[in-house]
């Protein structure tokens, strides 16, 4: 299953990752870094290493936040090779049946959409609603007693909630993949996407049959559910190549693993390798596309200049992985005050599945030290374009007690649009 041949020997040892792992920054342990990783995952390469439970519980705890291969001087693939390895850990010990379920109703949408809307109805039965933050807490659920903030499901999906074709005037044609989490939870993030769009007069193709990307099932080494909706999600956007000039994503994760982690994927599938490299020029961010491939600047520039501060928060996804942390940027900024943090690259601390339901004490350490950048930023608004990231900064905010908001960048770009056209002399 190793696409990438990385032993110990490939590392130069150099230490450039140990201060900027994840996992290494929560838990001090040479085994848990990059080098420790590497080691371990040489020898069981060279087959010296079982797959017992200790290397389950090691090859876990990475956060895949790609931070070691982003400084590594060989660039070498750690994370990767970690997330084959979940795939033979998988295959030996099983994945937990709620992961299991989970991922089932991630591949079957018309199922997560009835439980979605029964989950809307009976959510407040065991949590404290948050509307403000789109999110819920913890109060005594009678199963998971813990204190924790995360995201309520809508009353109904986005992709349910509007027409699959909206014709907007035709300077465009543009069709959106969602993600499941702003398809069943942070749904105003569709919503804003669809307002932007229909301000720049771009007709929008909401693609209703798409599946969920994958990445949730790949990071945990279910791979049978990454090549069922890797091959679904290729063939169906193969469908539109002709009548969409590009698929636009708000969502870092969905975006970095159709159009990076598919290609890497089915390196041994040659059809399939390279029918995913011949979409990728049609996958784009959504403040990607429309920072470098749409005139919404010069619409912000004529808008109300805000005093509200918004701090900027770059999900690995994102910046390492798809070099997208300027346009978001810059769109912002045309509406608001930016003020960045001490170091807006230093992952969140989201981890995937496993990190979130098995780990989370390792995700809670990670998500403390952003909170606090976040805070002494003196911002009222934090933004990134990832749903996972707001996921756990949302959390990390709620146990800091800090009123900061989180705001997909697309939300406040469509804000920005609503305010009436000024002048430039009335800009702040």
């Amino acid at each position: 299953m190793f696409a990438f041949n990385v032993t110990s020997d490939a590392c130069v040892k150099c230490g450039k990752c140990i201060p900027v792992c994840t996992i290494h920054q929560v838990n001090p342990d040479e085994t848990t870094s990059p080098r420790g990783f590497l080691h371990l995952l040489g020898a069981y390469q060279k087959g010296k290493l079982e797959l017992d439970r200790t290397a389950k519980k090691i090859f876990e705890s990475c956060f895949l936040c790609t931070n070691c291969v982003d400084v590594c001087p060989n660039s070498l693939k750690v994370d990767m090779v970690i997330e084959q390895a979940r795939y033979d850990i998988a295959q030996k010990y099983g994945i937990a049946w709620y992961k299991r379920l989970a991922f089932f109703l991630l591949r079957n949408r018309g199922i997560m959409d009835i439980l979605a809307r029964f989950g809307y109805v009976f959510q407040t039965c065991g949590f404290k609603l948050h509307p403000e933050k789109r999110s819920m807490s913890l109060r005594d659920f009678p199963i998971v007693k813990l204190d924790r903030l995360l995201p309520s499901l809508a009353k109904k999906s986005f992709l349910n909630s509007h027409p699959e074709v909206i014709i907007n005037g035709g300077k465009g044609k543009v069709g959106v993949f969602i993600g499941c989490l702003a398809n069943y939870m942070y749904t105003d993030i569709g919503k804003a996407l669809l307002e932007i769009l229909k301000a720049l007069e771009i007709d929008v193709y909401l693609i209703k049959q798409q599946k969920c990307c994958g990445a949730p099932s790949y990071f945990t080494g279910d791979f049978a559910s990454v090549d069922a909706l890797g091959k679904f999600n290729i063939e169906y956007i193969e469908s539109f190549k002709e009548t969409l000039e590009a698929i636009i994503i708000p969502e870092a994760t969905c975006s970095a693993m159709i159009k990076e982690d598919y290609v890497h994927f089915f390196h041994d599938q040659p059809e399939w390798k390279a029918r995913a490299e011949a979409i990728r020029p049609m996958i784009y961010m959504a403040t990607d596309y429309l920072e470098k491939k749409t005139n919404l600047k010069d619409l912000l520039a004529r808008k109300a200049k805000r005093s509200e501060v918004v701090t900027y928060h770059d999900p690995c996804h994102a910046r390492k992985m798809q070099g997208v942390w300027k346009e978001p940027r810059a769109l912002i900024a045309q509406n608001f005050v930016m003020r960045e943090m001490s170091d807006p690259n230093r992952c969140c601390g989201f981890g995937g599945v496993t990190m979130q339901l098995e780990n989370y004490r390792f995700a809670k350490a990670a998500g403390e030290p952003k909170a606090t950048m976040i805070n002494a930023t003196g911002a009222k608004v934090v933004s990134a374009e990832c749903s996972a990231c707001r996921m756990q900064l949302g959390d990390a905010l709620y146990h800091a007690k800090s009123d900061v908001v989180f705001k997909n960048p697309i939300e406040l770009i469509a804000s920005a649009l609503r305010e009436e056209n000024v002048k430039s002399t009335n800009v702040l």
